[in-house]
């Protein structure tokens, strides 16, 4: 007798996305933010290196001093910088439920701000 005759049917293997691949998922969501990110951190690498872009913004922006405006501007940059690792990590290492709190959390705050902005800043 020979060994194929043993051998059951033939196993198909699907996308398993619960499965042992957390950290392919996490660099892909973290490559998917990096992509998001790409034009705000250009745009506040940009702020924050040339001095004439304070003129741009009224209010307080305008009234500040060269200093805390570019700290203001790199800030901004570094958040925007390490945005995409915070979101690949978050995803590859917490639980299905806290990712999904956490985004949660994250929407609600993105509403507020918006909701916020258009009350106060125009």
């Amino acid at each position: 007798m020979s060994s194929k005759s043993k051998q059951g049917p033939p196993q198909e293997h699907g996308l398993d996305i619960e499965g042992g691949h957390r950290g392919l998922w996490g660099f892909f969501a973290g490559l998917i933010v990096a992509v998001l990110i790409a034009y705000p951190l250009s745009a506040s690498v940009a702020f924050a290196t040339h001095p004439a872009t304070q003129n741009l913004f009224g209010g307080r922006l305008q009234s500040a001093s060269q200093g805390g405006y570019q700290a203001f501007w790199w800030i901004i940059a570094i958040m925007c910088a390490a945005l995409p690792f915070i979101v690949g990590f978050g995803i590859a290492k917490l639980s299905n439920r806290t990712v999904g709190i956490l985004a949660g959390i994250v929407a609600v705050f993105l509403i507020l701000v918006i909701v916020l902005g258009q009350l106060f800043a125009f």
